[in-house]
């Protein structure tokens, strides 16, 4: 019986702390936080606006948030954190309306329309002081020549490698 109720008692107190362990997961800060600053300012929705109206959306910005979040929290360490401000955001390729007919609302991709992201940050210790900040203007003018797959059917392909090429340098030389 005493057998019984310790390891009973053993199971409840392990319960117990997968359930805290899993509680304080959910209510601590997220390591990686991205914020679009005016987004209806952006060089890509402005563009697509006047040059595309049909396809116009903003639903690629999610998709980015997510993946820079997912991306950003793997190179952090433990108790660090990294905050991102994205000030603008031209997309690679462009809306060519000269064309006419159906590809007019068709997105070109040329090497004279490379993905541009431009982005402030702050790099947090587990304390929340300031470990590193500054301005960044991520570029990829080769962009049509790097490793990336031609096949792949990711749409924001490009831009996910450029924010991939400078996460990839470490939180130290970010």
């Amino acid at each position: 019986m005493k057998v019984r109720i310790a390891l009973f008692t053993l199971l409840a107190v392990s319960g117990l702390a997968s359930v805290q362990r899993l509680h304080a997961e959910e209510t601590s800060p997220q390591r990686v936080t991205v914020t679009y600053d005016h987004p209806e300012r952006f060089t890509e929705t402005r563009e697509e606006k006047a040059l595309a109206p049909t396809r116009a959306s903003n639903a690629y910005l999610q998709t980015l948030k997510t993946y820079i979040e997912k991306q950003g929290a793997k190179q952090l360490a433990p108790g660090q954190r990294l905050e991102l401000v994205i000030t603008d955001i031209d997309r690679a390729g462009s809306f060519e309306p000269w064309h006419g007919g159906q590809l007019r609302e068709v997105r070109i991709i040329k090497d004279i329309y490379p993905p541009r992201i431009d982005l402030n940050f702050k790099l947090l210790d587990a304390d929340g002081k300031v470990i590193r900040e500054g301005t960044r203007k991520l570029r990829d003018p080769g962009f049509l020549t790097s490793n990336t797959a031609p096949t792949s059917d990711d749409s924001l392909r490009y831009e996910k490698r450029l924010i991939d090429r400078w996460l990839r340098k470490g939180p130290d030389k970010l």
